[in-house]
């Protein structure tokens, strides 16, 4: 985290998020004393439904979150900049995916009231959204200004012809290291012995995940369930087969 990359930009967004999410959950569940419900409805969630339940209060879980993940960033330099925007945007991230949830009511099962309340998603939910905002990430250039406090350095695009970052996405100035090999004081593992997707393009695929180095290919041969058959009542027997897969790994 020591330097200004795009995986420090996302590990300050997941964690100030995890600590808004975190506070909100409690909140909720009533194991916090000082806060509840987020009660600041406004008009109705639709025909035939009411407010009820306990909406989840994420204005109070991101307060606190930014008191305490912000708190040793105000400082006048770049990286406290940087900082202080991917916290806010790991925040946003959460404010973002806030749904609704609705519980039926009425006589034998019938549906004549709905009663919702706001809900925040799954974590899992927040950090596949956070990772995309990772792919995305904007590069920046520090820029200095002479202000009364003294010297202030400040963010701004590094490339005029992309669309400029905003409160959600992530922002970084540095490069990142080479996580192809190796290398201790970057806590990089390297990816060689990686399994890696033969078919995909992506950042999962062997072309890319391997670094151009090529892949080895392996067959493997696994026990799987199959044939399952339901009983009544009420159990499943399944036989046992065996099939084989190809299993490729960076070399």
């Amino acid at each position: 985290l020591s330097s200004a990359t795009r995986e420090s930009a996302f590990v300050h967004a997941i964690a100030s998020a995890g600590v808004a999410f975190a506070v909100t959950r409690s909140c909720a569940e009533g194991s916090a004393t000082i806060c509840g419900c987020d009660t600041r409805h406004k008009g109705s969630p639709g025909e035939g439904w009411k407010w009820g339940g306990c909406s989840e209060d994420v204005e109070f879980g991101s307060m606190v979150s930014r008191e305490f993940a912000d708190a040793r960033e105000n400082r006048p330099d770049a990286r406290s900049a940087m900082n202080r925007h991917n916290n806010e945007a790991g925040r946003t991230s959460i404010i973002e995916l806030m749904h609704l949830k609705c519980k039926c009511h009425g006589l034998s099962g019938s549906c004549e009231v709905k009663t919702c309340w706001w809900s925040q998603p799954d974590f899992r939910v927040i950090g596949d959204y956070l990772k995309d905002k990772y792919d995305s990430a904007s590069e920046m250039v520090v820029e200095k200004h002479r202000e009364s406090r003294g010297w202030v350095e400040t963010l701004r695009p590094k490339y005029n012809f992309f669309k400029a970052p905003t409160e959600k996405d992530l922002v970084y100035y540095e490069n990142s290291p080479n996580f192809c090999e190796p290398n201790p004081e970057t806590g990089s593992f390297g990816t060689r012995d990686r399994i890696c997707n033969v078919t995909s393009h992506g950042i999962d695929g062997c072309d890319l995940l391997c670094c151009g180095r090529g892949h080895n290919t392996r067959t493997e041969k696994r026990k799987e369930k199959c044939h399952c058959i339901f009983h009544w009542c009420c159990y499943v027997r399944c036989q046992e087969c065996i099939r084989v897969y190809d299993v490729h790994t960076c070399k």
